[in-house]
């Protein structure tokens, strides 16, 4: 069975391995929580494991087979982090690939579903559970070549406000962080490793950081039991909503 080590309070985190998963695995370490680890990367997330002294599994969170078996035997949580998804291309809805968009949904959507499904019971245990939803401004706006993306982040802030209303009077808090432009290996993804491409959404910006989600997401975990943030937006200073961003020089 999977239970805190020491009497610390467990914390699940999955797409752990690089980014912000990464960044909100070492700063709930520092805050005093046990982790178990989830991605598809094992490698990277094996070496994160390593030094922050946290177990972990490899998960694809878009896979109901692996999600199973990662939560196999968890028997208490304190934390659940959805940070697992992402997007691909920037197509306009009449030419983009249905298979990029069936990727977006299974990965940020059905995913955090099956994973939220699996642990509330431990969450519940807990006495005091958090699930934390990583969305994105996303959520609340759309742009052009977005659609698949939006729509799946659309989909995430729908459940995270369905999720409070079906808890409510549960020992169980539920908050959707969303965040806006972060310079991660996210664009990088998005792009299929286009690099030139990636690098001019962050040319001229000061972005977020994966530290910055991660300092987000910590507050979060540390408040009382009796507090719930339902959602948090935050943006880089230059962006004022994903279509308005200024660049500097």
């Amino acid at each position: 069975m999977e239970r805190a080590a020491g009497g610390r309070p467990l914390a699940v985190v999955t797409g752990a391995s690089a980014g912000i998963g990464a960044a909100i695995a070492r700063r709930l370490a520092r805050e005093g929580f046990d982790l178990l680890l989830g991605a598809r990367r094992g490698d990277l997330l094996a070496a994160l494991s390593e030094e922050l002294g946290a177990r972990w599994r490899p998960l694809d969170v878009a896979d109901p087979a692996s999600v199973r078996s990662f939560c196999a035997g968890v028997e208490d949580v304190a934390v659940l982090v959805n940070n697992a998804g992402g997007a691909r291309g920037l197509d306009p809805v009449e030419s983009a690939p249905l298979e990029d968009w069936r990727w977006m949904w299974e990965v940020n959507v059905l995913g955090l579903v099956a994973m939220t499904k699996e642990l509330l019971p431990a969450l519940e245990r807990s006495g005091g559970g958090l699930v934390v939803n990583i969305s994105s401004t996303a959520a609340m706006e759309v742009y052009e070549g977005g659609g698949g993306y939006t729509a799946a982040k659309h989909a995430v802030h729908a459940i995270s406000r369905t999720l409070r209303l079906e808890l409510a009077g549960r020992p169980i808090r539920v908050t959707e962080v969303c965040p806006g432009m972060v310079e991660t290996d996210f664009s990088l993804n998005r792009f299929a490793g286009d690099s030139e491409r990636a690098e001019s959404v962050y040319r001229g910006v000061i972005p977020l950081t994966a530290d910055d989600v991660a300092d987000v997401v910590a507050f979060a975990a540390t408040r009382p039991a009796h507090v719930d943030l339902d959602q948090i937006v935050m943006r880089p200073v230059q962006q004022a909503a994903s279509h308005k961003v200024v660049r500097r020089g």
